[in-house]
């Protein structure tokens, strides 16, 4: 009986540690997609308004992996005023999707997998889904992201893990060349 409880708190105490983390207050969880989690942050209402006008719900939802650097609310009300407004008018679609592919990534890549992509320049340099350029910098434990427009966001909740990649919530829309 000893050994059972154990094993149990051994087993409870492991998917504790390994949780994914809560964005804004909410449980993000494996089994769901970037979409399906995304939904369900209630600081994330603004990209899933974007995603959903760009029409990238059903790639989003694909079997991926994607590693998404996700604005938050306050990073979309932080850009110049009326700039939301306009990107979400059907007829500013390509310039919404541009700016939202601009924060994918193929693969599903975790903190620990940017810092071993990291040159002799400092940085790990990703090719977005727009084709535009990312490049991760790190100082201890904080991870930079930086767009070629010279955007520059800071990964506040890294490692959500998705069923199709994972989510590193980001401070800063990176805005495209």
């Amino acid at each position: 009986m000893k050994t059972i409880a154990l094993t149990l708190a051994a087993s409870l105490f492991a998917t504790a540690a390994f949780a994914n983390p809560d964005v804004g207050g909410a449980a993000m969880f494996e089994e769901k997609n970037i979409v399906e989690n995304a939904v369900n942050s209630p600081i994330h209402t603004t990209l899933v308004a974007a995603v959903q006008a760009a029409g990238l719900v059903d790639a989003l939802q694909s079997a991926g992996p994607f590693t998404v650097f996700a604005p938050v609310n306050d990073a979309f009300a932080a850009l110049p005023a009326g700039t939301v407004d306009t990107l979400l008018k059907p007829e500013n679609k390509d310039s919404l999707t541009k700016v939202l592919t601009a924060h994918v990534v193929a693969g599903d890549l975790k903190l620990a997998d940017l810092r071993a992509q990291v040159g002799s320049d400092g940085f790990a340099n990703l090719e977005t889904l727009s084709g535009d350029a990312l490049s991760v910098k790190f100082n201890g434990d904080t991870a930079t992201v930086y767009s070629e427009s010279r955007n520059i966001g800071t990964i506040t909740i890294a490692d959500v893990d998705q069923s199709n990649g994972v989510i590193h919530v980001i401070d800063t829309v990176l805005v495209p060349k």
